[in-house]
């Protein structure tokens, strides 16, 4: 098995795309990497050799990847929550960010929806006293 910077990489995928597990890795930079160390990027991860695997752990030490980048991620909406810039408002109220609407469709971010109706009890109450 694989284990590179904590993340165990898949062992029945391919090379390229078992190293976008780790985050802050994606399929251009995965592809990069393998090539740069000419390693097959249709070789399966269980078939590596030992040196390969070294090789790689070496390559991924040069980009910010795990702990490092969700931090810096974290720090940058904290400073724009600080600033209370309009992109940190957004995040504080949980809303959408990048201008989506949000009358409809906001689902994901804004969570599901709450239905505010009013009981059968409460339309027949206000029937008798008006």
């Amino acid at each position: 098995m694989a284990r590179i910077v904590g993340v165990d990489l898949p062992r029945n995928k391919r090379v390229d795309i078992a190293l976008t597990a780790i985050y802050g890795i994606g399929r251009y930079t995965a592809s990069q990497i393998v090539n740069d160390l000419d390693i097959d990027p249709g070789k399966k991860v269980d078939t590596l050799a030992e040196n390969e695997v070294s090789q790689l752990r070496d390559k991924i030490l040069d980009y910010k990847i795990e702990g490092d980048l969700r931090r810096e991620v974290d720090q940058n909406i904290k400073r724009l929550m600080d600033i209370n810039s309009y992109r940190g408002l957004r995040h504080r109220r949980q809303l959408p960010v990048r201008g989506q609407r949000t009358n409809t469709n906001a689902r994901t971010r804004k969570g599901k929806a709450r239905t505010i109706s009013v009981g059968r009890k409460a339309k027949e109450a206000g029937r008798k006293s008006g």
